[in-house]
């Protein structure tokens, strides 16, 4: 077995390739389970695809997908025509991009070491389980972005002050809320809220130059970016359902952030023009 130079397709054709023992009933709970995880931190349909027909194809199935918001359905069958379908929920989304390139790795180990599905799994367990990113860290960094992006708009070294005081306190309440089971739409306003009633302080008491661009950046954190390139990719591979639900997923995050900031604002007394 093969993998071409462009590192993108493998040759399955050769015969003296080995079989696994393993019909479709053992390997679609397994193919079932890696979809879940790949699909639940942030992966496009593509390459949601691409991966499951890798790792069926190497041990000799034939997998139909069938991609939906929030479930997948797989049917799977082998050389002696047993087929099997299982249908699995996606649960929460949390984006994590750590577990899609281990995942995607792991679908090229399954490949290259024919791995058995027992060894499949132990691999796709570790990486279940696999740490998250430090909380303080993420804090830090996307403070830190969110001034980059005040100061591209011209606010001054006070604004880019307060807008990272804004961020960093916003994000920790948004994490917090997520973690206790809090709605995500609902955990995107509150936290808008309090990052604009923030730096409305700026403009309150007169500190800067652009307190206005302070106001008006403190909240570009919440921008659900990766939804909606996640749905830009999936219409350009014909996915219009997931298309759709994740473009209406994102634009609803997007008033919700839009509608924190208005609410605080208003608390503040604070108008934009």
């Amino acid at each position: 077995m093969k993998r071409l130079m462009n590192g993108t397709k493998i040759d399955i054709s050769d015969s003296t390739a080995p079989i696994a023992p393993y019909n479709a009933e053992e390997c679609v709970r397994f193919l079932a389970d890696y979809a879940t995880l790949l699909l639940r931190s942030g992966a496009t349909c593509t390459r949601l695809e691409r991966n499951l027909r890798r790792i069926a194809n190497c041990w000799r199935l034939s997998c139909t997908i069938t991609i939906m918001p929030r479930h997948i359905h797989l049917s799977v069958s082998d050389d002696a025509s047993h087929s099997h379908t299982y249908i699995t929920s996606t649960g929460h989304h949390v984006i994590n991009y750590n577990i899609i390139t281990q995942l995607s790795e792991l679908s090229w180990n399954i490949v290259d070491s024919h791995l058995t599905v027992i060894q499949a799994y132990r691999s796709l367990n570790e990486i279940a389980k696999s740490p998250h990113i430090n909380t303080f860290l993420t804090l830090l960094a996307v403070s830190c972005a969110n001034c980059a992006f005040c100061r591209l708009f011209g606010g001054d070294s006070v604004a880019m002050a307060v807008v990272f005081i804004a961020t960093f306190i916003g994000l920790y309440l948004k994490h917090l809320l997520i973690a206790n089971m809090i709605d995500v739409r609902i955990s995107f306003t509150i936290s808008a809220t309090i990052s604009s009633i923030l730096a409305a302080g700026a403009k309150l008491f007169q500190l800067g130059q652009t307190p206005e661009i302070a106001i008006a950046t403190s909240v570009l954190y919440l921008v659900p970016g990766i939804p909606f390139l996640n749905a830009f990719s999936d219409m350009i591979d014909r996915h219009y359902i997931c298309f759709l639900c994740r473009t209406i997923d994102a634009v609803i995050l997007t008033c919700c952030l839009s509608f924190g900031l208005c609410i605080g604002m208003k608390l503040m007394n604070v108008g934009m023009f």
